[in-house]
């Protein structure tokens, strides 16, 4: 299953999608990727999904839509700065006989950072997402919510009227998990062998439960006793696991049978690619829906 989707937030769009596969791609030609200029500390755009397929920015395949943004940073290592910043404040203090204060520090050290930047090398992520257009919903392949929300910027640069919101349904993700801890199944989610408790009264407080048997009597005495559990291992339908986190973030997403399938290798990439996409984007597809039903679907 493809990497770049293992762990993944998703976002209900709520404005029309561009109907074609090219209407889509000239939208984002409007945030398309430009290199980092000499005094920028990051630059992101998007850029087509993958190599040797054309120059679109986005890949339609089975109704859905693939992209990728592109997000290139200036990397100063923090001890090049500290050391070029140590000599500017000897200099200063040859110069006017006494320390710098506070604004003045800050001063020395951004012309630090003003003279350095441009020499700083470059480094480049990449951030997928695809677009499931029968659920209008997106699917961001990070957990972080920091990242997830960059690349909904960059789409709001392209599609100026982009309207979305972060999935929610009418029964929180948290009673789904609670359920499924202490019944083992419900619905198509059964239990998986992965969890994460936290103490209501200290969230800072965690215990993590890894390759084991929570079904264990003796694991779950922590819930019952009143611990929550805000991550946990799921099987759905038996055909795919995943870790599923309270905020409806997926992690570690993968086929159960994974480990045993061998990697057939295809004569061409492309075709290997696509073939893997559709997989993938069917599989959250019908995780969706399970949610969906598990959790009483959307609020109005």
């Amino acid at each position: 299953m493809n990497s770049n989707f293992r762990n993944f937030r998703v976002y209900r769009i709520q404005t029309e999608w561009p109907d074609s596969e090219e209407a889509l791609s000239d939208l984002l030609a409007a945030a398309e990727f430009k290199p980092c200029g000499a005094f920028a500390e990051r630059s992101g755009g998007f850029e087509a999904p993958l190599e040797n397929a054309g120059d679109l920015l986005c890949r339609r395949l089975a109704g859905n839509d693939l992209m990728q943004l592109r997000v290139q940073t200036r990397v100063l290592p923090a001890a090049a700065v500290k050391e070029a910043l140590a000599e500017r404040i000897a200099e200063f203090k040859q110069r006017m006989q006494s320390e710098p204060n506070r604004a003045e520090k800050r001063e020395l050290k951004e012309e630090v950072y003003s003279q350095l930047l441009p020499q700083a090398l470059t480094r480049s992520d990449r951030v997928q997402a695809f677009f499931l257009r029968d659920q209008k919903l997106l699917v961001v392949g990070t957990p972080s919510q920091t990242v997830a929300e960059y690349f909904l910027d960059n789409l709001g640069r392209a599609m100026v009227s982009l309207h979305f919101a972060p999935l929610v349904h009418r029964r929180p993700v948290l009673d789904l998990l609670t359920r499924v801890f202490l019944q083992s199944r419900v619905d198509s989610f059964s239990l998986g062998r992965e969890c994460r408790m936290r103490d209501p009264s200290d969230v800072a407080a965690t215990v993590n439960w890894l390759d084991i048997d929570l079904a264990d009597p003796a694991v779950r005495r922590h819930v019952t006793e009143g611990l929550t559990v805000d991550r946990l291992g799921l099987n759905f339908d038996q055909v795919f696991r995943l870790v599923l986190d309270a905020d409806l973030v997926v992690r570690k997403l993968r086929l159960a049978d994974q480990e045993s399938m061998p990697d057939e290798p295809m004569d061409d990439p492309l075709a290997k690619h696509d073939a893997d996409f559709v997989m993938l984007s069917a599989c959250v597809s019908q995780l969706l829906e399970g949610l969906h039903k598990s959790l009483d679907g959307y609020p109005d």
